[in-house]
């Protein structure tokens, strides 16, 4: 299998950092709150492997460091340490010592992002049509009749109106706001895809329509994704893996059914049985 992604020792510190920072957080501790230098520990020493066309599952409660994560990997945060490697066409990035301009171009080119909130990744200031033509143009597609076709049909497949897409996105409902988001994401053919808590919020049937648009996409595109999520039914549904994340930590790892059906942690036990 091709990999995608390799994440080794990812960390990441809020705050001035000291040298018990690590030592004195994280799960065995009940807090990710450096009580010496009240710095906040939202993750640390993070690892896994992404091959082409899986889902990896990222779970915990709020503030178990999961969407810190995804972020230092999208470039919205930079890490305190550790390494990323984007393996993609024979090439490889190193993520994390790229300058901002190739940073940019990853993210506008080979990476997608659906935050939870679709303020994060629309622009309401201009229409649906132009968010879409607006990541196009960054990938330097200048042709106004491709940018239009390239756009309604994205729209399409999300399920949302053509005739719709010279609307701005604060004229739509939240669900429909996630489909553009959803679609902006996908218009350059990203080979990595990172969806942070994108059903949170939204009503169980428009839940329902975006899993399986986000499926429908991993099957056809052989897209890699990271699903960031609280909700177990999003994870069994979606992830063919799951690492388990608490304090900043990640205390189990593996595959799905494993972690679902057989949880080895006290705190994954907890959050297997508080959905059942």
């Amino acid at each position: 299998m091709d990999k995608v992604l390799g994440v080794k020792n990812l960390s990441k510190v809020y705050g001035p950092g000291c040298a018990s920072c690590f030592e004195l957080t994280g799960p065995e501790h009940d807090t990710n709150i450096c009580p010496n230098c009240r710095s906040v520990v939202a993750a640390h020493d993070v690892s896994f492997d992404l091959y082409k066309g899986e889902i990896l599952g990222i779970m915990g409660e709020s503030g178990s460091g999961k969407s810190t994560a995804v972020k230092c990997l999208y470039f919205d945060h930079e890490p305190s340490s550790g390494r990323a490697t984007f393996f993609d066409e024979g090439r490889q990035y190193d993520l994390f010592n790229l300058n901002a301009a190739q940073q940019r171009r990853l993210a506008n080119h080979r990476f997608g992002m659906v935050y939870q909130n679709p303020h994060l990744g629309l622009n309401f200031d201009i229409t649906a049509g132009g968010n879409i033509a607006e990541r196009l143009l960054m990938s330097e597609v200048d042709n106004f009749s491709e940018i239009r076709g390239r756009a309604t049909s994205l729209l399409s497949r999300t399920e949302v109106l053509p005739e719709r897409m010279d609307e701005l996105p604060k004229n739509f409902s939240g669900g429909m706001q996630q489909r553009v988001q959803i679609a902006k994401a996908l218009v350059t053919n990203p080979p990595l895809l990172f969806l942070d808590e994108v059903t949170t919020g939204l009503d169980l049937s428009v839940q329902a329509a975006i899993l399986d648009l986000i499926m429908e996409i991993q099957q056809e595109k052989d897209t890699a994704m990271i699903v960031v999520t609280h909700d177990l039914g999003v994870i069994r549904l979606l992830a063919g893996r799951t690492m388990v994340m608490k304090y900043g930590r990640v205390i189990e790892s593996g595959l799905t059914d494993q972690i679902l059906e057989d949880p080895q942690h006290a705190y994954t036990q907890r959050l297997v049985a508080s959905a059942l």
